[in-house]
């Protein structure tokens, strides 16, 4: 059956047309998300939304939506989703930062244009029939300093224009390196030198606990007397009384605001106050971005419905579609191993140590590890997936950890899983064959070459004769067919496993019946998703 995707906003036809060419039944209803009750109502039917800004995806909207897997929002801001709440959901979030980059860019320049040479007011003034020429004196943007404050995708392009401008540019962002600020061309700046020095403040960031209020009113009195501030990111970054009241003031010489912390602005401090611009966040409006953002929603849902490449996630790892074609053996492997550690630990774990070897260190370790976690996390909750299982395990206090090595054996690479318990320590290890066929290669240390099946049983003994032909009977005497057998030991005498892969669920009577012959010391039905 085909995937199943809702368009609950306005997107462009040409969108919606990438859905139905790829093979997708699309549902397009663009008033719906205004309609919360009935979005409740019908959104259990989907595997993917997509949106713009009017849906809002709320814990109840989560609840009623049994079959999501993916929501997708046209454009950069995903104010209007309750991330936390999908992520607990296993509902992939993903947003389309590039498509409206250069338009929200051009934006915060024209807003910079206008309130130094404040044209809004100079327009109306002239439109009245007045000609007040020497009433609005303005600045030039040549040789002024502006402070970038997020050098990321946007404001890395706001950077590059106003170079191009002849300004000089210091930016603040924690996560911009000293040779990407050189290769960029700007000057690397704490928070409160930018506050100190700039003629000119633009925010690029966006909204979260670290940058909220990032221009606080303490931050504010720090600024430069005459300096004029841009925001075109995100409502909330900048404490708008306080910038009203040195607006008044006039120590703050200007703004020029597309967003507001309370949207749609009906109301706010900053309205009609003399050489402050204000626009109902246009960053993003224009033909090409609306196009732009709305056939990168498309595709990017297409490749994760159809092909499993996740792009753009805000809570989950990226995969390309490139990578999901190489990694698609390699996540199937971390779940497995996650899944058997899981299903066969009973106490609380308390951390997951992750080794990979060779070609699988070369991979994109954090969706492995997120299918590790996943695998692991099942046992105790079937409904966890890549998306949801590092926020169970957060709240479960587990600590996850990693290790990296070069190829160091007979195979070309292999993934090991490590469970750590209060009472003990519990390994597995598995490659991925060339037919793209995952195994268990190491069990307890013990090196085995085991297929994996849908129902299998592992039992661990003492080496010595009759095992294989214990097994065996008591499996045929039980109506249960072998596929694969696998056994492997320590040493002559010592430890034994056996791994074998039936054709159906072991029942409880074969269990009871080796438990009876005293050869084992473990017996474990085991179950896998192979599919």
């Amino acid at each position: 059956m085909a995937p199943k995707v809702l368009v609950s906003d306005k997107l462009s036809e040409t969108a919606v047309q990438i859905f139905r060419d790829r093979g997708i039944d699309v549902d397009f209803q663009p008033d719906l998300g205004k309609d919360k009750d009935k979005l409740a109502e019908v959104i259990g039917q989907y595997d993917g939304l997509a949106i713009r800004s009017a849906t809002r995806v709320t814990p109840t909207i989560l609840e009623a939506a049994t079959n999501l897997k993916v929501i997708a929002r046209a454009g950069i801001g995903t104010d209007n989703i309750d991330k936390e709440a999908a992520s607990k959901k296993g509902v992939i979030v993903m947003n389309t930062p590039f498509g409206n980059m250069i338009t929200t860019a051009e934006h915060a320049i024209a807003m910079m244009f206008a309130v130094a040479r404040q044209i809004p007011e100079a327009s109306t003034s002239t439109h009245a029939g007045k000609w007040e020429k020497s009433k609005f004196m303005g600045t030039e943007l040549t040789n002024k300093t502006l402070g970038v404050i997020g050098a990321g995708n946007i404001g890395g392009i706001v950077c590059d224009r106003a170079q191009g401008l002849k300004m000089k540019v210091v930016a603040y962002d924690p996560y911009l390196g000293e040779e990407k600020a050189d290769k960029m061309g700007v000057e690397k700046v704490e928070l409160d030198e930018l506050l100190t020095r700039a003629d000119f403040i633009t925010l690029h960031v966006p909204l979260t606990d670290q940058t909220r209020n990032v221009l606080s009113r303490e931050n504010l009195a720090k600024t430069k007397k005459g300096v004029r501030i841009i925001n075109c990111a995100r409502g909330g970054l900048v404490d708008e009384e306080a910038l009203a009241e040195l607006l008044k003031s006039g120590h703050v010489a200007g703004a020029a605001f597309d967003v507001f912390a309370q949207e749609p602005a009906k109301e706010n401090a900053l309205f009609n106050l003399p050489n402050v611009v204000c626009t109902p966040h246009l960053g993003a409006a224009t033909t090409e971005a609306q196009e732009n953002v709305a056939l990168q929603v498309a595709e990017q849902m297409s490749n994760y419905l159809l092909t499993g490449a996740v792009e753009n996630a805000l809570n989950m790892p990226s995969v390309t579609a490139e990578e999901a074609k190489v990694m698609g053996p390699w996540i199937k492997l971390a779940d497995h191993l996650g899944s058997f550690t899981g299903q066969m630990t009973d106490e609380p774990i308390k951390a997951i140590n992750i080794l990979y070897d060779g070609v699988a260190s070369e991979m994109n370790l954090a969706a492995l590890n997120c299918a590790v976690v996943a695998g692991i996390m099942k046992r105790a909750n079937p409904d966890v997936n890549m998306v949801s299982a590092p926020v169970v395990a957060k709240e479960r206090g587990v600590q996850i950890s990693t290790t990296n090595q070069d190829k160091s054996g007979t195979f070309d690479g292999y993934i090991k899983v490590t469970v750590v318990t209060d009472k003990r320590e519990r390994s597995v290890a598995g490659t991925v064959f060339s037919d793209g066929k995952p195994r268990f290669i190491q069990i307890k240390g013990i090196n085995i070459d085991a297929e994996v099946g849908a129902h299998m049983l592992y039992t661990t003994n003492e080496d010595v004769p009759g095992i294989i032909g214990t097994l065996g009977q008591t499996m045929g005497e039980n109506g249960v067919n072998i596929a694969n057998f696998t056994l492997g030991r320590a040493a002559a005498g010592g430890e034994a496993i056996a791994l074998l892969y039936v054709d159906g669920q072991v029942p409880a009577e074969a269990r009871a019946k080796l438990a009876e012959t005293g050869y084992f010391t473990q017996i474990k039905p085991l179950e896998f998703d192979v599919a």
